[in-house]
């Protein structure tokens, strides 16, 4: 019975397997054969093959380099401050201060906005015209005038930055206060009877614990911000002169506006491959299984 059964449970399966696979396979297998032409966009246009020549053609390319640098700036800084500012928010929690609990579920609002409204949100801050931040700074007499900050080369990414980490910083403060919550409190409190004071209580116990939690948040957050593409798009367009264009913008811009989907297609092949260097990465320096046994 137990094999009839699990044949049955196949047979069961099998179709929404196969639509599952249809939508997820297929896309990526088109993706890659695509990859490998010249493929301009149009009803008449003629597709060429030209093997690794788009790839090669990336490679040369200077700006696929500064966009790679450009991206890696992002995701360095972005969920460096996510990771900072999230932990030093799940600590304070767990320490259950006054309105602690109303502090936990205000978090869920600024991660549940969708980041479309987030990036109009700030994108009215940062306005020259009548942005709140040239509003803030007004009255405080740091400026004199309002600025357009968003055309300063200079000041562009990182306020993109600010947008994307105020966004999402809450998304790492949850997980690691939920994996906070869960931790025997013994430990913690033998330590400070053993004389151990906060910081030393905090990185000799806490944070070895938080290891599995902290690896989940790095990859999550990494993998999307290397991918950053929505919050650019609404803030900057990529501007000014491209200080703010990312590897993912520059996949857009070549499939779409400059017709290009061969280019497109190989860049989207190299976005995943280096997302999924960077987790191997992560998974290999901060993954201790022996630990969370």
């Amino acid at each position: 019975m137990r094999a009839q059964d699990a044949r049955t449970a196949w047979l069961l399966i099998i179709p929404s397997l196969v639509v599952i696979l249809g939508v997820m396979l297929w896309p990526i297998i088109y993706t890659f054969i695509l990859s490998f032409f010249h493929a301009p966009t149009g009803i008449n246009q003629v597709r060429t093959f030209v093997g690794l020549g788009n790839y090669i053609e990336m490679v040369k390319d200077r700006t696929f380099w500064e966009t790679i640098g450009r991206t890696m700036y992002f995701t360095v800084v972005s969920v460096g401050l996510e990771m900072v500012g999230g932990m030093a928010i799940a600590q304070l929690i767990h320490s259950h201060p006054w309105g602690w609990k109303f502090l936990r579920f205000s978090l869920i609002i600024p991660w549940a906005v969708p980041t479309i409204v987030n990036g109009a949100m700030w994108r009215w801050i940062y306005s020259a015209d009548f942005g709140a931040l040239n509003g803030l700074l007004m009255q405080l007499g740091l400026i004199k005038h309002y600025i357009a900050w968003l055309t300063l080369p200079n000041m562009a990414m990182p306020l993109v930055i600010l947008a994307d980490a105020w966004h999402m910083m809450p998304f790492v403060a949850l997980i690691l206060q939920a994996t906070l919550a869960g931790l025997p409190a013994e430990l913690d409190e033998a330590a400070a009877v053993d004389g151990a004071n906060a910081f030393q209580r905090f990185w000799k116990i806490r944070l070895p614990l938080l290891r599995p939690a902290i690896l989940i948040a790095l990859i999550a957050r990494t993998v999307d911000a290397f991918r950053v593409f929505d919050i650019v798009y609404i803030i900057t367009s990529s501007g000014p002169a491209n200080k703010t264009l990312t590897i993912t913008y520059l996949t857009y811009l070549n499939s779409f506006p400059w017709g290009n989907q061969g280019i497109g297609a190989a860049l989207s092949f190299l976005i995943s491959i280096f997302t999924i260097m960077m987790a191997m990465i992560f998974i290999r320096f901060l993954y201790r299984p022996e630990e969370s046994q």
